[in-house]
């Protein structure tokens, strides 16, 4: 399907749009589908639309949950630092809101270490476990720099060209960037409060925060889940030799490759990633 926008990609679809509330946090939620419950996290400063070109697709198999996390999109922005813990808390939460027991997660980016963190430390509650460009596994400081500068950046200046540049970094094919999800980057990072909410989730690559919390072999192997590394060719946050730690780490897990994609396949290789999440979580 061409993609118009993001309306476009839900208008067909019977979905529910609302707010929540977790622990006190006013939580946006997107919801549609039915059948085994499936919630997809987001990345670092993103937002519910990350997965716009494929809840209609996954509602076809799935009871699909889609949120912004605390300190991002339009939930709520308490002045905390949002580390893994407070975001993986943020996440059992809502699923205790939603009232559901045990899901498949799956998680793009930071979305990728939150549910990893959640199925290690609450494996009751997950099925199978997907990371997608999970990003920056060997914890390098220069990648950490990179996403630091090029986020605030953006939010401190949320021009439609410094924005533009930051979501184009998600893509290998940067001309998929539309403008509308430059214009809803901008309409997030404009938001009262949001400086304050992205510095602190930024805490995350400050090395020394970082270091509760990194990814290591000690909390990893505690996944006893199910775990599909769903890695790209072109994935600017880190290689394929990532992707082999993890494997490494993994109890029970295997790797999947979607070429000619950067950090969002979900975007940029919709059917495929689609494909790849029915023929694993099924």
């Amino acid at each position: 399907m061409t993609h118009i926008s993001i309306w476009g990609e839900l208008a067909d679809v019977d979905h529910e749009l609302r707010h929540v509330d977790v622990g006190g946090v006013r939580t946006r939620v997107l919801r549609a589908g039915s059948g085994p419950d499936l919630i997809l996290v987001h990345g670092t400063g993103g937002h519910l639309e990350a997965y716009a070109r494929d809840i209609a697709g996954l509602a076809e198999s799935f009871r699909v949950t889609v949120y912004d996390m605390i300190g991002h999109g339009w939930s709520d922005t308490p002045d905390r630092p949002y580390t893994i813990d407070v975001l993986s808390g943020h996440l059992i939460g809502l699923m205790d809101a939603l009232g559901v027991e045990r899901a498949h997660l799956s998680g793009e980016s930071l979305g990728g270490w939150v549910v990893a963190w959640t199925a290690a430390f609450h494996p009751e509650r997950v099925d199978k476990l997907v990371l997608n460009t999970p990003g920056n596994i060997a914890n390098k400081p220069e990648v950490m720099a990179r996403m630091r500068d090029s986020t605030m950046a953006a939010v401190l200046d949320p021009s439609e060209p410094t924005v533009r540049r930051r979501v184009e970094f998600l893509f290998h094919h940067k001309e998929m960037v539309t403008d509308e999800l430059v214009a809803l980057r901008q309409a997030v990072y404009r938001r009262p409060g949001f400086v304050q909410a992205i510095t602190n989730t930024l805490v995350l690559q400050d090395p020394e925060v970082r270091k509760a919390f990194a990814w290591d072999p000690s909390w990893v192997g505690k996944i006893s889940a199910p775990t599909l590394l769903l890695w790209t060719e072109h994935d600017p946050t880190g290689g394929l030799d990532e992707a082999q730690m993890l494997l490494d780490w993994l109890p029970d897990a295997r790797l999947h490759v979607i070429a000619d994609a950067g950090h969002w396949p979900q975007w940029e290789k919709v059917e495929e990633y689609l494909q790849i999440h029915r023929d694993f979580l099924s």
